[in-house]
């Protein structure tokens, strides 16, 4: 018996209709838990360097983690893994939800879509009847509705379906997969299957899922409820902290409405310029009557405590679910304080599913196009299908405008549907410009700041899922000014994966004008930056092998669950003998098998870069040691490509001999001193 994961994956060939269930290898999951970790295994197996997003032979994988479906707290989260035309790296875009549950008590783990469909179809999954079926009559609808249409074509109110809107059919790589409470919306992989013409996937299961130890896994889960009951009670304070982070779970965005922080310190239009004296009393006011207006009711998803989402309702506008910061992403990019504008526009862009991080700062950088000339009035001008774009003082309606043409696929739409660096060569300028708050090709949080963070470069510069908001949390993002309060911090701080770490935060303080040995940019120096982003990294690793939600986990202060924790729902659920060390092993495995899986894809150390204007202050010697001291800690070479002795120890010499073989690895004799330095080093650093 398969204990937490199924140990069926259920392959679809869409060129000759073909379906499989397929047993797993146990090993698998004892080597590479589930999500994420077992899903690189798949893409490196299935992949080569030339293989391209569009191809056939790129695999699409929907996949739930090795908790998804058990009773483990937040085990929801739905990950789309497959390689990314925006990136030409490894997609993987996750949402929560109700779906990865359901997949699992159909009796599955994945299901992995290879080849191309001849005409536009859907996948029904109910148990062991699974049949692909038309979707021709599906075209053109959102996202969101699509959702229900299926469900009442199927006369199954309870299935799970995850869908794509009109700018997935049309390729957008800003296109997302809704899925009920859940949005995969990231790195283009929506378009994957728009290429591959895949409208939807429905699933229903009322299958078991097995637990190991149930009456152990329950006790570990019962100590987990006190926790987040206390912390519910018990919220941190905001004296050092915003108000939407005291919390446990995602940030609690839908139910706080203060946004001094977001507003006064992150960039408007084209992430061009801040507005520290934004935010004040009558706004909050306003905004508190049409944020609450707006709101039907807090929602969670499968198994979690919290309710981090809200039922969204706003007006005449159809209903949507939202969370966490899309309620302010299309007012800084507009440039304008009327929240309802941002009720209204999301309602939108969840119907044609687009990503609403990177859609905001598309239509900005469209408007600033349109004001220095590069994008001409004809671009903008009324054809037969569509009237002409209101005049720019009408910000909001302009944003709508663009929009609709991104969505609909018209006009200049076609090319901003690119997102910001493809669009921006596109149309014939230099991307650093106008698309000048990316990362490896895909946008980031429109934040411009001062002072280099040793800590936040190395996040933004390094971390595979190229967006900082999923690698950062665990630490706080700023100083605490008075040495008491830190002392208070660090009491109960049972998270820490050492005890080094106290020393860590107890000797940083906040940045001054005067500047200090323990400020940025001197402080964290190179070498403990590093220690604490390897543990913030790692524990987002977790989650996403787990398929938990980061808001309790990796995003999170003082979360339920972190390094002391994890192994115990793993060990009782999957029934996988390990400790947290043990546990830490794994998840190396899977970061580092990762880590090669993008560097055979092309990227290179130049590519470990943060937008090049993301502070005012920058040190490019400093810069540079930080990189080679992060990759030397993580036991990888000054190019940042994993040595051999930490990939064989990590059982992943395979991965080292294809490296060498494509010369992306030098080949270096290693002697026995050099792996016992290295042994010595790694027990030291993580206890293994």
């Amino acid at each position: 018996m398969r204990y937490a994961e199924t140990g069926y994956n259920l392959e679809v060939d869409l060129a000759t209709g073909n379906i499989e269930r397929v047993q797993t290898d146990p090993k698998l999951a004892e080597t590479l838990l589930g999500g994420l970790g077992t899903c690189l295994k798949i893409m490196w197996d299935r992949t080569t360097p030339d293989t391209h997003a569009f191809d056939p032979e790129n695999p699409l994988i929907i996949s739930s983690g090795l908790m998804a479906g058990t009773p483990a707290f937040s085990s929801n989260r739905t990950l789309i893994c497959t390689l990314s035309p925006k990136t030409n790296l490894l997609a993987y875009p996750m949402g929560g939800g109700f779906f990865a549950p359901e997949l699992k008590y159909a009796g599955y783990d994945k299901i992995i879509f290879t080849n191309k469909s001849p005409k536009w179809v859907y996948l029904w999954v109910h148990n062991d009847k699974v049949e692909i079926r038309d979707a021709e009559h599906l075209l053109g609808t959102g996202a969101i509705e699509v959702q229900d249409l299926i469900r009442e074509e199927l006369n199954e109110p309870n299935a799970q379906v995850a869908a794509i809107g009109t700018a997935g059919e049309l390729k957008s790589y800003i296109a997302t997969v809704e899925m009920g409470r859940g949005s995969a919306s990231r790195m283009g992989a929506a378009s994957v299957w728009g290429d591959k013409k895949i409208k939807a996937v429905a699933v229903r299961g009322t299958k078991d899922v097995n637990l190991a130890d149930g009456p152990a896994f329950l006790e570990a889960l019962k100590d987990m409820r006190a926790f987040v009951d206390e912390r519910n009670h018990n919220r941190l304070s905001s004296k050092n902290i915003m108000d939407i982070h005291t919390g446990v779970g995602s940030p609690q965005a839908m139910e706080i409405v203060d946004e001094s922080w977001h507003t006064g310190g992150f960039s408007w239009g084209n992430a061009r310029y801040r507005k520290k004296d934004f935010w004040n009393d009558e706004l909050e006011e306003a905004w508190t009557k049409i944020q609450y207006g707006a709101i039907q009711r807090f929602i969670s998803c499968y198994a979690c405590p919290q309710q981090c989402g809200a039922l969204i309702w706003h007006e005449e506008d159809p209903p949507y679910m939202a969370k966490c910061y899309s309620k302010l992403s299309y007012l800084f990019g507009s440039e304008t304080e009327d929240q309802n504008f941002s009720w209204k526009i999301l309602s939108k862009s969840f119907r044609y599913g687009v990503d609403s991080f990177s859609t905001p700062q598309v239509l900005a950088m469209a408007v600033e196009m349109r004001r220095d000339g590069v994008l001409k009035e004809e671009d903008f001008a009324a054809t037969d299908e569509y009237p002409a774009c209101p005049p720019p003082e009408e910000k909001q309606e302009v944003f709508l405008w663009i929009l609709d043409r991104i969505g609909k696929g018209q006009g200049i739409g076609k090319i901003l549907a690119l997102g910001t660096k493809a669009a921006a060569e596109k149309i014939g300028v230099n991307p650093e410009h106008y698309a000048h708050n990316i990362t490896k090709g895909e946008e980031q949080m429109n934040v411009k700041l001062g002072m280099l963070d040793p800590m936040y470069f190395l996040m933004f510069a390094t971390n595979e899922k190229q967006s900082v908001p999923q690698i950062e949390g665990n630490w706080t993002q700023d100083a605490f000014r008075d040495p008491k309060d830190r002392e208070e911090f660090v009491k109960d701080w049972i998270h820490l994966p050492h005890e080094r770490f106290i020393k860590y935060f107890l000797d940083w303080e906040p940045k001054s004008r005067e500047g200090g040995p323990f400020m940025n940019p001197e402080y964290p120096t190179p070498e403990i930056a590093s220690d604490i982003v390897d543990w913030m990294e790692e524990i987002h690793n977790y989650d996403d092998s787990l398929g938990i939600c980061c808001g309790m986990g990796g995003f999170c202060l003082k979360p339920a669950y972190h390094v002391h924790n994890y192994y115990k729902f793993v060990s009782t659920a999957a029934g996988i003998d390990v400790d947290q060390y043990g546990l830490r092993k794994i998840i190396h495995r899977s970061r580092n098998l990762h880590r090669a899986f993008q560097m055979r894809r092309g990227m290179t150390r130049a590519d470990d870069a943060p937008p090049a204007d993301h502070w005012r202050h920058r040190f490019p010697e400093l810069e540079e040691k930080l990189l080679t001291t992060y990759y030397n800690f993580k036991g990888w070479n000054d190019d940042g490509v994993p040595t051999r002795i930490r990939l064989e120890e990590l059982d992943l010499g395979y991965v080292a001999d294809e490296l060498e073989d494509l010369g992306i690895l030098k080949k270096v004799e290693t002697t026995d001193e050099d792996k016992e330095t290295w042994e010595s080093r790694r027990k030291e650093q993580w206890g293994y």
